[in-house]
C-alpha cells in the first residue's frame, strides 16, 4: 500500500496535506481499501468550525457506513464536488482526485502532532 511522505495520518485512517493557507483531508490507501467499494459520501459541514477528532461526514461502502473525523480543527470551506456523481474516486485515487475536503486550518502547528507515513504505517 502507498502512504506518501507529504502527508500527515491520524488513528483513524484519515490524510491531511497542507497548500499554502488551506489544507486538504482525504482517508488513506488503507482505509478504502478495508472499507471496500464507495458508493457514497455524505459531508454537509461546508461553512462549519469543528474541533479536532469531530466528526464532519460519513463515507458509505457497500457493507458498511463509517465517521470521517477532522486531522485538526478548522473550518471546512470546500467539498470534493466530484464525489458527488463519482464517489468511487475514493477508490481509485485516495490521495489524488478522491480527497474529501478542504479546510482552513485553526492552528497550522497542530498538524505536527499527527504521525508520519512511516509511523503510521508502523500502526497497521
Amino acid at each position: 500500500m502507498n502512504f506518501p511522505d507529504n502527508l500527515k495520518y491520524t488513528q483513524e485512517h484519515e490524510w491531511i496535506r497542507v497548500e499554502g493557507d488551506v489544507a486538504i483531508v482525504g482517508i488513506t490507501a488503507f482505509a478504502q481499501n478495508e472499507l471496500g467499494d464507495i458508493v457514497y459520501v455524505d459531508i454537509n459541514s461546508v461553512g462549519q468550525s469543528l474541533a479536532q477528532n469531530e466528526v464532519f461526514g460519513t463515507i458509505e461502502a457497500v457493507k458498511t457506513v463509517s465517521d470521517l473525523y477532522l486531522p485538526i480543527a478548522a473550518e471546512i470551506v470546500e467539498i470534493n464536488p466530484e464525489l458527488q456523481e463519482n464517489p468511487q474516486l475514493v477508490n481509485e485515487d485516495p490521495y489524488g482526485k478522491g480527497w474529501l475536503v478542504k479546510v482552513a486550518p485553526k492552528n497550522l502547528d497542530d498538524i505536527n502532532q499527527l504521525m508520519d507515513a512511516a509511523t503510521y504505517q508502523g500502526k497497521l
